[in-house]
């Protein structure tokens, strides 16, 4: 007979808080959450477990805002699709010179932005809007009355934080609130997820070189894509053939995003278990040492490059989803489906990462619209999501986790927190066609 465990402890004092509204992850998704439900009069607070806010875009060093252009055939020039709370927040990039023009991505446009001025802007907006933000702040339990969330308890360096809301919104990307509370979700294929990649940057590039030789198209040609599959196993491990380099608005830089993560076994890599997340951090380093070898020995502009960065955290595309009382399905997105119901659109292709080559498709000269339901859990009270653990299927996560979406899911759902925290309704009161009102009162444009 084993002898019992100790019991853990911590004698330092739980601290109570109280607000309106507490939004956990600041990421695109939470961001804009915090902000809309500032503005409504909410008192909210902000927990985010980084000391800066940027989620993906950030910590995950993705440095693209994806999903704000129409996608179409030929050399048709950017035609933007996505209003609302983003456009107010790329104004704020272009003044502080931190985001591009729009660049060719295959059949559409994306812009990169500089993570440094992403995380300031996100601090100014924040500030203004008198949002109570709490960074390096983890989320360690959900507080629950029956079926009802009733906040979270919060570990800091001070101690335990216990912030009591009436209304909480998961935006953490991989719905920890969601599962803290037990409530149902899903992971990926039956459990198989999009791999994760480490995302770099390559300073001292001769970026107008670069261009000059491999066009405008940030997706790299078939020719490099040739050229690193023939040099793997002959002195290079470089796992994915078909690569995207972006300039960013820093001279002389390269964004890479190359790298495949997978684990020793072979395995995609999922960032929810401890040991893969770690195995993805020490794998994707790795990776990076390797492809920037490559470029330096092989890709026109890079005979003088080093990488000057690698993201703070791996990046993650895919985890958990709540079952929320909709799901977004894969024959949705490609039918271009409406929804009165629908608080974001997206133009986004299905762009899902396993194999060497990702698999891309397309959804041209149309969008599809992604209902509320999508963020309201199915069973219980008091919580909500926001951002790319939404209810979805797993190839339409692989379209509806991008940026642009996250910023729009916020602002819908900033609205949604604020009428449920000042007119005490509950999520089941809610109704679509009135956050898209309100929304479009904000300019998002969805009609």
């Amino acid at each position: 007979m084993s002898a019992p465990l100790p019991h853990p402890s911590d004698a330092r004092p739980v601290t109570l808080l109280h607000t309106d509204v507490l939004i956990v992850g600041g990421g695109a998704a939470g961001v804009a959450t915090a902000i809309t439900a500032a503005r409504r009069g909410c008192a909210v607070t902000l927990v985010e477990k980084y000391g800066f806010c940027g989620g993906g875009a950030v910590a995950g060093l993705s440095g693209t805002l994806c999903g704000l252009y129409e996608a179409a055939e030929g050399d048709a020039p950017p035609r933007q699709l996505v209003h609302g709370f983003v456009d107010e927040f790329v104004a704020a990039l272009e003044r502080r010179q931190g985001l591009t023009e729009p660049l060719r991505y295959g059949k559409t446009y994306t812009r990169v932005h500089d993570p440094l001025v992403w995380r300031e802007v996100a601090d100014a907006l924040l500030r203004e809007a008198g949002v109570r933000i709490l960074y390096h702040a983890l989320v360690t339990e959900v507080i629950r009355e029956g079926e009802r969330t009733l906040g979270a308890q919060v570990y800091t360096k001070q101690g335990k934080l216990r912030i009591l809301a009436p209304v909480t919104v998961d935006a953490s990307g991989d719905a920890d609130l969601i599962a803290m509370a037990g409530l149902p979700d899903t992971i990926g294929d039956h459990g198989r997820v999009q791999n994760p990649t480490m995302i770099f940057k390559l300073s001292g590039v001769d970026v107008a070189r670069f261009s000059r030789t491999y066009g405008a198209d940030t997706i790299m040609p078939p020719a490099v894509s040739a050229m690193i599959a023939e040099a793997n196993g002959q002195g290079y491990r470089l796992p994915r053939s078909k690569i995207w380099l972006f300039p960013t608005p820093r001279p002389d830089e390269l964004l890479c995003n190359c790298t495949r993560v997978t684990g020793a076994d072979g395995r995609e890599l999922n960032p929810l278990n401890y040991q893969d997340f770690t195995e993805a951090e020490l794998e994707g380093r790795l990776q990076v040492r390797e492809y920037a070898r490559f470029f330096k020995a092989y890709i026109a502009g890079c005979e003088a490059s080093w990488v000057n960065d690698t993201a703070p955290q791996v990046g993650v595309r895919q985890t958990r989803q709540l079952v929320g009382r909709d799901t977004l399905s894969n024959a949705a997105i490609l039918a271009g489906r409406k929804s009165a119901d629908g608080i974001a659109r997206s133009p986004w292709p299905i762009e899902l990462h396993s194999g060497e080559r990702p698999k891309v498709e397309w959804l041209l000269n149309d969008f599809y619209e992604i209902p509320l339901g999508c963020f309201i859990p199915r069973q219980g009270e008091g919580l909500l999501a926001a951002g790319r653990c939404l209810s979805a299927e797993h190839e339409a996560v692989a379209s509806a986790r991008v940026t642009a979406q996250c910023f729009s899911y916020g602002h819908a759902l900033g609205h949604a927190a604020a009428l449920m925290a000042r007119e005490g309704l509950d999520a089941g009161d809610l109704q679509g066609s009135a956050i898209r009102a309100l929304l479009n009162r904000d300019g998002a444009r969805l009609d």
